[in-house]
């Protein structure tokens, strides 16, 4: 029988530690750590995750600060609204909701938040740490993935990883926690060949393409563990579905371990942003 690795129970003993330290920051150090997140535009999904990590923020004590711009927002403007954020002390980590508008320059904006208030990893310094020294803010979302293999696995060394998918956000910091963890990994991609053969390799498999149902179990090497970061909305059955790269159904027969969607990466990936700013917090003021 496979596992299925519960993102959601995952997220909530992450967040339960989490509040247990915002506490005691607030006892000891008179600290509440602030998470300022910015939204331009009326994207439904961006809306709804916004929502949640805010109510998710307040939930662990900490502060949660919204700015919510007109899609029309100026380049200039947003700009200078990050300057004051990254001035401003009750501020631990700024978040800036992706997509932004079309005639705004993302490499621009996420740069311009401050490395040591960047709660997305995402900033040059971060991502330059990630990939050398390792002391950097790590994206959410491959930060959560990793959390759950060490719980399932505990040492990852020696392990086969491949990684489908090599963008910026997921594919490639995946890479690099993978790398700190002692595996062996292959980013494979669009241009890969003999992609299935390079998958079923895998002891570690994780999907991230956003293209729904991509990696069948076939394609899964037996007893392997699949993280599946997809998020993907389809219309099936005269339903509005949610699922992932993986086809979890084909896959969990195969897989000795698996995390499904909903209910899998997702969770961890809020958690994990909450985490990131207790960590900053606590790094801005010199707090072991």
């Amino acid at each position: 029988m496979t596992t299925v690795i519960d993102g959601k129970a995952a997220a909530a003993a992450l967040r339960a530690d989490l509040a247990l330290k915002v506490a005691d920051l607030k006892r000891d150090h008179g600290l509440t750590p602030g998470l300022a997140v910015v939204l331009v535009g009326e994207d439904p999904a961006s809306q709804v995750y916004v929502r949640n990590k805010a109510k998710q923020t307040v939930e662990v004590g900490m502060e949660s600060i919204e700015h919510k711009l007109p899609a029309d927002t100026q380049e200039a403007d947003l700009l200078a609204l990050i300057d004051t954020l990254n001035a401003d002390d009750t501020v631990h980590g700024i978040l800036v909701q992706l997509p932004l508008p079309s005639h705004i320059n993302e490499f621009k904006v996420i740069n311009a938040v401050s490395h040591d208030k960047d709660v997305d990893g995402f900033h040059l310094v971060n991502v330059g740490r990630l990939n050398t020294d390792g002391g950097g803010v790590v994206p959410c979302t491959p930060l959560g993935c990793l959390m759950m293999l060490k719980e399932h696995h505990g040492d990852l060394s020696g392990m086969n990883a491949v990684i489908v998918g090599r963008s910026n956000i997921v594919g490639k910091p995946m890479a690099a926690l993978l790398l700190q963890a002692n595996c062996t990994v292959t980013i494979a991609h669009s241009r890969t060949k003999d992609l299935e053969s390079i998958c079923r390799e895998a002891d570690i498999l994780v999907a991230a393409v956003g293209r729904p149902r991509m990696v069948p179990g076939s394609w899964v090497k037996p007893g392997a563990t699949v993280i599946d970061v997809g998020i993907n909305r389809i219309e099936e059955d005269g339903k509005n579905r949610l699922v992932g790269d993986v086809d979890y159904d084909s896959a969990a027969a195969v897989a000795g371990a698996i995390t499904p969607v909903p209910g899998g990466v997702g969770p961890m990936t809020i958690a994990c942003l909450l985490h990131n700013t207790v960590q900053q917090a606590k790094r801005l003021k010199g707090i072991e």
